[in-house]
């Protein structure tokens, strides 16, 4: 078995979204970079990425119910649905400038517009609904939307959902024309592509074992060459972990001190897919519920109109599952191993303080599949059991860690960047909203990892992303101006008749 040495400038992780996004924004501010991916699967993509392994819902606060709370005044915080907003809208006018550079085509492949809803039931969740719809649409960025709690009109919208159902206590939805359905897999495949072409070395079968810090201040990654079976050396100045839940297990091996007292814990996602053309020929848009009580804020149950292999699909979910493993690929052992001395009180704190979530997982876990058809029901009163069937999304790692507010072992919920305090190594740990703000995550990457060269590459991240450095949500003309520009060049809607997302 040879070993083979090697030196990049940059090393990534992992050949998802995140690591093609930042990979590409690097490739734009210092095109001589020397730069590797590892991927330890055989394509780009294919494990949290793909299209199968997430929800495809261009998140940005349009239909997510989570992301506005009510506080206990009884108004509605907005400001996290304002953020995920701006952050998405920068994800837009990157894929626009990648479109328009001609770097990547064929948008339509990968990101389609369909309408973002929002649905309840009971008075008091219809109270909450109209509170949010006029609190979200007094700011641009959310221009376009609808609130409505008349069956007729619901109908017109949601023909499937209200067909044959027996509205006996209010019923409310908001909608809004401008959402997006998005196949990351695609677009993470049409990146890593052009990459290619651009020199950068991307290594597929090739599974990072383990990292560590060299005298010179670099880092030695020791990687498995599966198509050789050999090993390999490889060093650079930088390296970002984007491995989806096998991120942590990697930042672990660092050994820098923002990997200790950080753990994290595996859920899986399930849905159920509708295998009937004439019932998906019916809907035509993602529409978000309410989670139940004890339930975590991923679980939103929702009814997805997706573009899947260029087929029109209907998924209904998500349902949570267990593994121990990290990834679909991962190994059954991920779990306990990732327990270390400086983290177990940290995982302990955290499974005292979540039995509420604990008895929610063993309760879908226990799920028959009529039970599960219950659920879908909820959305589609006359749902046949036969038209369904159950499918194993992706898996997710919540980030567990010792804050200052929730104290001990609180389980975190998003999107996180971990880095080291000379921003030489990164690494991308948590779930939603994710992928669909992946230009703004990587950008905060480049911030915290190489601020000596922010003044010289501001200028070119400005013109990649002109809402850079900017809060859209105080700035209506620009927002508008942006959102038609980024429609034209995605092919979501004639220009003239585009609306802010």
């Amino acid at each position: 078995m040879s070993n083979k040495q090697m030196t990049s400038d940059v090393i990534l992780i992992g050949a998802g979204i995140m690591s093609a996004t930042l990979a590409s924004l690097l490739k734009e501010v210092a095109p001589d970079w020397n730069i590797t991916v590892f991927e330890k699967l055989q394509s780009a993509g294919a494990e949290s990425s793909n299209v199968w392994n997430n929800a495809g819902t261009g998140h940005s606060a349009l239909c997510e119910l989570n992301y506005t709370p009510e506080k206990s005044d009884g108004s509605i915080d907005i400001s996290k649905a304002l953020n995920i907003n701006e952050k998405f809208q920068e994800s837009r006018q990157f894929w626009s400038h990648l479109i328009n550079s001609g770097h990547i085509d064929n948008p339509g492949e990968f990101i389609r517009p369909l309408p973002h809803m929002s649905l309840v039931h009971g008075k008091d969740n219809v109270d909450f609904l109209k509170k949010r719809f006029e609190a979200l649409t007094e700011n641009p960025l959310f221009e376009g939307m609808e609130f409505s709690d008349d069956p007729e009109k619901l109908e017109e919208w949601i023909p499937l959902v209200m067909k044959d159902r027996d509205v006996d206590q209010p019923i409310a939805a908001t909608k809004i024309d401008t959402g997006t359905d998005i196949n990351f897999g695609v677009l993470t495949s049409k990146l890593l592509k052009h990459l290619e072409e651009q020199n950068v070395n991307i290594r597929y079968n090739h599974d990072v074992e383990d990292i560590k810090r060299i005298d010179d201040g670099s880092w030695e990654v020791k990687v498995r060459n599966y198509e050789e079976d050999t090993l390999e050396y490889h060093t650079a100045k930088f390296v970002f972990i984007g491995g989806g839940g096998g991120a942590l297990p990697l930042l672990q091996k660092t050994n820098i001190p923002e990997s200790k007292h950080v753990g994290g814990f595996p859920v899986s996602g399930l849905f159920m897919v509708c295998n009937n053309p004439d019932v998906v020929a019916q809907h035509d848009a993602k529409v978000y519920g309410k989670a139940e009580v004890g339930a975590p804020p991923m679980s939103l149950p929702h009814l997805d109109t997706r573009y899947i292999n260029g087929e029109r699909t209907l998924l209904f979910g998500p349902y949570a599952g267990f593994s121990p493993k990290f990834l679909k690929t991962g190994s059954n052992m991920d779990l306990l191993g990732s327990v270390k001395p400086n983290n177990a009180f940290t995982m302990l704190a955290a499974g005292a303080k979540n039995m509420q979530l604990t008895r929610f997982l063993v309760r879908q876990l226990m799920l028959s599949k009529e039970q599960r058809m219950d659920e879908v029901r909820k959305f589609i009163p006359d749902a046949r059991s036969e038209d369904w069937d159950l499918v194993t999304a992706g898996q997710r790692v919540q980030v567990i860690k010792d804050t200052e507010k929730g104290g001990k072992g609180t389980l975190q919920f998003g999107t996180e960047v971990v880095n080291s305090e000379d921003g030489s190594i990164a690494a991308l740990l948590g779930a939603s909203p994710g992928a669909s703000t992946a230009a703004s995550i990587m950008l905060e990457v480049i911030e915290k990892c190489f601020p000596d060269r922010l003044n010289e590459w501001e200028p070119i991240i400005k013109e990649i992303i002109p809402s850079y450095g900017v809060s859209l949500r105080n700035h209506p003309d620009l927002i508008r101006d942006l959102h038609a520009t980024t429609a034209k060049a995605l092919e979501l809607t004639d220009e003239s008749e585009a609306k802010p997302v």
